[in-house]
């Protein structure tokens, strides 16, 4: 027994171990790496997804390495439709969504995506960060927001050349939120789908074309079946980046401190980006496939913004039915859009 004691003191030793190595400890602690996940829906090429490296970058960088984010690109972790509830219910630590995809639910934040004359990227996103901060918006209310921007403004790219209204009447165009409320009230067939499905719905002839910001004629190759952009510069899209709440309260302070000063740089950032992005992709589809860029005569966009003016009004009616002041929310937009454009 004597000489048998030691080893069954070693077992137990061993054993002890091994359960506390299967007993999961504290997410962040002491001097330990901080892993975070972010989930993103659209491809990795895109702009949204190219934000979210940036600032996977810049996080690391001001940390020091303290901080290691895995991103997932392209839907791998969550959609487009379940980015909130999923970043909520912590199947990611972060993600980003696209309000215009649920527009009852994001009704304060999807007011930019109506035809307010917002003009670049840029200045989108920090009129969208501004009016959060503003209103803080009950649909954020389980989530930290760590950063919001826009798409730029959008327009139509087709199959066939759109110059007047009555070229419009009928066509079955792709859009989705603010962009397919502008289709409707222009007298297109606006037809809800996600952006990836939207080649092969080219190819086969679903859509004759798509109204969204010009960046896609790149990213997505549009350029080579849509060989006719009108200019309209109507809609934007809002995002948003959020947190998981327990994720964002289990960070050490000084990391909180880095993410919390990076929301307005991250905003601003991404409209710069995205606004660059555009001019580069027209000048690509522009040498590459000989795009023809349609710009409306000032008659007949002064019909087609005519069109245009009963979204913000039914928009402005609904906000009301739901205890919002809708008239003060669109007011603030366009000043807003006043103090940050060039």
């Amino acid at each position: 027994m004597l000489t048998a004691l030691p080893r069954l003191v070693k077992l137990s030793m061993i054993l002890a171990l091994a359960a506390c190595m299967l007993v999961p400890g504290p997410a962040y602690s002491g001097d330990s790496v901080v892993r975070l996940t972010y989930a993103n829906f659209p491809p990795a090429n895109t702009f949204p997804c190219v934000q979210m490296e940036h600032w996977k970058k810049e996080v690391e960088k001001r940390t020091a390495g303290k901080v290691k984010i895995d991103t997932f690109p392209g839907g791998t972790l969550l959609g487009a439709k379940a980015m909130l509830d999923g970043v909520i219910a912590g199947q990611a630590d972060i993600g980003c969504l696209c309000m215009a995809y649920q527009p009852g639910r994001f009704m304060v934040t999807n007011a930019t995506g109506l035809p307010l004359g917002i003009p670049d990227a840029r200045t989108g996103s920090l009129v969208l960060l501004d009016l959060y901060k503003k209103y803080q918006p009950k649909a954020f209310a389980g989530v930290k927001v760590l950063t919001l921007f826009t798409s730029a403004p959008t327009n139509i790219m087709s199959k066939v050349p759109i110059r007047t209204l009555k070229d419009l009447r009928g066509l079955d165009l792709r859009g989705s939120g603010g962009a397919a409320q502008v289709l409707a009230a222009l007298g297109a067939n606006p037809v809800g789908m996600p952006m990836p499905a939207v080649p092969e719905a080219l190819q086969k002839g679903v859509v004759k074309g798509l109204l969204s910001s010009l960046e896609v004629m790149k990213d997505f190759n549009f350029a080579e079946l849509c060989r006719h952009v009108t200019m309209t510069n109507t809609a934007i899209y809002p995002f948003a980046v959020v947190m998981n709440m327990d994720s964002w309260n289990k960070l050490p302070k000084d990391v909180q401190q880095v993410l919390d000063e990076l929301m307005a740089e991250q905003a601003e950032w991404t409209g710069r980006y995205m606004d660059q992005h555009v001019l580069e992709a027209m000048q690509w589809s522009k040498e590459k496939y000989q795009v023809e860029v349609i710009e409306l005569a000032a008659s007949e966009k002064a019909k087609w913004y005519q069109r245009l003016k009963p979204i913000s009004q039914k928009w402005i009616a609904q906000a009301s039915a739901k205890g919002l002041d809708g008239q003060a929310i669109v007011d603030d937009i366009k000043a807003l859009i006043s103090r940050h454009a060039k």
